[in-house]
């Protein structure tokens, strides 16, 4: 059955290199908003238009994601799907297209989000500069998936 694969992360928690090795073992289409956006945005975060840009990525590439998984090819949605409420509506996409969906969770501790925060902002890279202040505020925000939540859903 073909698989709508969600990374759940942080930033700086391995999602993409998954992603990347998914995209490989499973013959896979993986797409990441931040690839699409740095390189034809360049480091734009701090830009007023950086948010309503990255959401149209996320909608163009769910049209994109959608259409794959309808001609049979598993999609990898790099998009780090921080609320429950956003992984579950992904989730119904998915089964909506006679798709499963699996739910992979990088679980990485606050200091070490930190310490590899501080090596990717020192490298350029397809990934934006973050502050550690917001890398601090978003720890308070993210919802970690519940068990139940990383089970295979067919």
């Amino acid at each position: 059955m073909v698989t709508l694969h969600l990374m759940v992360g942080l930033p700086c928690s391995g999602k993409t290199t998954l992603a990347k090795q998914l995209e490989r073992e499973r013959s896979a289409l993986r797409l990441t908003p931040d690839e699409w956006q740095v390189r034809l945005f360049g480091q734009d975060a701090h830009e007023p238009d950086h948010d309503a840009r990255h959401s149209a990525f996320e909608d163009l590439l769910w049209d994109v994601a959608a259409r794959a998984l309808e001609l049979g090819t598993n999609v990898i949605l790099d998009y780090g799907f921080w609320a429950r409420e956003e992984r579950e509506d992904y989730r119904l996409r998915a089964k909506r297209l006679a798709a499963s969906s699996e739910v992979h969770f990088l679980d990485v501790p606050e200091e070490e989000l930190l310490r590899r925060l501080a090596i990717r902002n020192s490298e350029p890279n397809e990934s934006f500069h973050i502050s550690p202040e917001s890398m601090n505020a978003w720890f308070r925000s993210f919802q970690a998936p519940e068990p139940e939540e990383l089970e295979r859903r067919d």
